[in-house]
C-alpha cells in the first residue's frame, strides 16, 4: 500500500512538471525596448520623420478596447503624432510611474513589448488637459528594428470630453431661491442655536462630511465628534449668511448642489477673544432633497 501512495506521489508531481513549456524570455533591458523608447520620444517631439523610420509599412494599429477594432496602419499613427503636435501643448508620453516595459522574445509569436505609459498634454484652444495610462503592446520584427503591430488599451473618455469642450453648452438651471437653498439655511442656523438632531434631519442618515482641514472623509458621528471637541474651547457667537447661496441643477451627471458662503463669528473661552472665520459649503442633494454629501472649505488654523 505503501508503494502505490508513493508511486501516486510521485505521478502527480511528474504530470504537474510535464504541464509547464518554456515559450520564451523576458528581459527589462533589450534593443526592442530602446526602440519603443525611440518611439515614445518621436511621440512626445512630435518628429513625425524619426517615427516613421522605425514604423514598418504594413503596421497595424489596433483598439484593444474592443473587437480588434483597426484603427489604421502606419500612416494613421504618424498623423496621430502629428495631430498631437499641431492641437496639443507640453505633450509627453512616458513610462507611467512605477512601470516599466517589458520585452517578450517568444518561441512561437515573435517579438513582443508591453509597455505602460502616461499621455499627458494639454489642448491649446480649449486648455483642456490630457492626462492617462495608456497600456501599448507593440509587436516587432525579428531584429527588432522595426514595430509591426500596435495593440491599445486605453480610457477614451478623456478625448470624448476633450471634443465636448470644444462647443458651447448648456448644463442645467441655477436657482438663486429654492426649496434646497432653504434646507441648507435652517440647518445652519438650527446647529448654531443648538438644536443638532433638527440640522441632522436635513441630511441622509449615511451623508459624509469632506471638510479640506482632516485628513479623511467623516459620518454623521464623526463630524459631530470633530465639532464637539473644537467647541470645548470655542463658541460660536453669531453665523451670518454671506452673498447669497447658488443652487446649481446640473444636466451632467443629475447633480444638485447647493453654494453657500457664511462668516461664524468664534468666541475663545479662554479669554474671549473674538474671530471671524470665513467657510464656504458645497451641499449635494439626493433627489429627495436630502443631503447627502458636504464639502467644506475654511481655515482651522484661525482657532486653533
Amino acid at each position: 500500500m505503501k508503494k502505490i501512495i508513493y508511486l501516486l506521489g510521485f505521478l502527480f508531481v511528474f504530470s504537474l512538471n510535464a504541464q509547464k513549456n518554456k515559450n520564451g524570455v523576458i528581459y527589462d533591458k533589450h534593443p526592442g525596448i530602446d526602440l519603443i523608447s525611440t518611439l515614445h520620444q518621436a511621440m512626445t517631439d512630435g518628429d513625425i520623420e524619426k517615427a516613421a523610420e522605425i514604423l514598418h509599412d504594413d503596421l497595424r494599429w489596433i483598439d484593444g478596447n474592443t473587437n480588434n477594432r483597426e484603427w489604421g496602419g502606419k500612416q494613421r499613427v504618424l498623423n496621430n503624432i502629428s495631430w498631437f503636435k499641431n492641437n496639443f501643448d507640453y505633450v509627453s508620453f512616458k513610462d507611467s510611474e512605477g512601470a516599466y516595459p517589458d520585452m517578450l522574445e517568444y518561441k512561437r509569436s515573435g517579438n513582443w513589448v508591453q509597455s505602460w505609459v502616461n499621455i499627458y498634454a494639454v489642448h491649446k484652444i480649449t486648455g483642456f488637459k490630457l492626462d492617462h495610462p495608456v497600456l501599448r503592446i507593440y509587436s516587432l520584427n525579428d531584429d527588432s528594428s522595426k514595430i509591426t503591430g500596435i495593440i491599445e488599451y486605453s480610457n477614451r473618455l478623456e478625448f470624448s470630453r476633450l471634443g465636448d469642450s470644444r462647443t458651447e453648452r448648456k448644463n442645467g438651471i441655477i436657482y438663486n431661491s429654492h426649496e434646497n437653498i432653504n434646507s441648507v439655511r435652517k440647518a445652519m442656523y438650527a446647529y448654531v442655536n443648538g438644536d443638532v438632531e433638527r440640522a441632522m434631519s436635513f441630511f441622509h442618515e449615511n451623508a459624509s462630511w469632506n471638510d479640506i482641514n482632516e485628513s479623511k472623509i467623516m459620518n454623521q458621528e464623526e463630524i459631530l465628534a470633530r465639532d464637539a471637541k473644537m467647541f470645548e474651547g470655542w463658541e460660536i457667537a453669531e453665523l451670518n449668511e454671506v452673498g447669497y447661496p447658488d443652487y446649481f441643477e446640473y444636466d451632467y451627471r443629475n447633480s444638485k448642489v447647493v453654494s453657500s458662503w457664511w462668516n461664524f463669528v468664534m468666541v475663545r473661552k479662554s479669554d474671549g477673544k473674538k474671530v471671524t472665520v470665513p467657510v464656504h459649503f458645497s451641499d449635494s442633494f439626493d433627489d429627495e432633497g436630502k443631503i447627502y454629501e458636504r464639502i467644506s472649505y475654511w481655515n482651522k488654523t484661525l482657532i486653533d
